[in-house]
């Protein structure tokens, strides 16, 4: 009986922040599919965390959860306003550029962690997340955080500068909590799973239900078979 409350106070949690990624990771997975941008959350989010790294490496790694998620949307939204002039300029190479940006911050992560013995603690923290591990005030952050964003999405809707910006600020918050990988698979697995549905509600429906049935089952089976959460919830998403 105690297992199964440890499991519960691990995995609810953990389930919370998951539904927080999904909610605003639906909505937003239809507009880059749609628009064809599908790299530009790897982008943004690996410059996300390439700001809370820079955070760590100048504040040390007991730095306030706030000040590095201030430091993260700092640097994603720059790099949303650099892809929205880049846009203006061009909408034909803008899949290389959103690719080189990628490049760029996660050889810039690498070379900051060049003389770090957890170099390669760091890096899988970023790429895989520790969603298990999320604490309360993580989620009550979010929480406020995502309840802004899924009202300004709805507000600014038709506004593209409001979306990139908006997407940065998403992708931020989804890194912190939940990990490079996830934040990807979140984005596009539902919108594309869901693309040949024509009723735009019955498209909701479905992502937002595959999404939170992936996540619930990668999340037991991370504790049925001690494997770790964000990579299993990937594959949970894509079968």
């Amino acid at each position: 009986m105690n297992d199964i409350a440890v499991l519960a106070d691990i995995l609810l949690p953990a389930l919370v922040a998951g539904l927080l990624v999904i909610s605003t990771h639906v909505p937003l997975g239809f507009k880059v599919l749609n628009r064809g941008i599908i790299f530009m959350d790897l982008a943004i989010a690996q410059v996300a965390g390439l700001g809370a790294l820079l955070v760590g490496v100048l504040l040390g790694e007991h730095a306030p959860p706030l000040v590095s998620q201030v430091g993260a949307v700092v640097l994603a939204l720059a790099a949303a306003s650099l892809l929205l002039l880049c846009e203006r300029f061009t909408r034909r190479y803008l899949e290389p550029l959103i690719g080189t940006l990628f490049v760029l911050a996660a050889t810039a992560g690498l070379l900051i962690l060049a003389g770090d013995p957890h170099a390669g603690e760091h890096m899988t923290d970023l790429l895989s997340g520790q969603i298990l591990w999320v604490s309360r005030d993580q989620l009550i952050i979010s929480g406020a955080i995502t309840g802004v964003l899924l009202i300004a999405m709805w507000v600014t809707r038709q506004n593209m500068a409001a979306f990139y910006r908006l997407f940065a600020v998403a992708i931020t918050v989804s890194v912190q909590l939940v990990g490079v990988y996830l934040v990807f698979a979140t984005l596009i697995i539902p919108a594309l799973a869901t693309v040949r549905l024509r009723d735009p509600r019955r498209r909701f429906r479905w992502a937002y239900t595959l999404a939170t049935v992936a996540y619930a089952l990668g999340l037991a089976g991370s504790a049925l078979w001690d494997l770790p959460s964000g990579p299993l919830i990937v594959w949970t998403l894509a079968i």
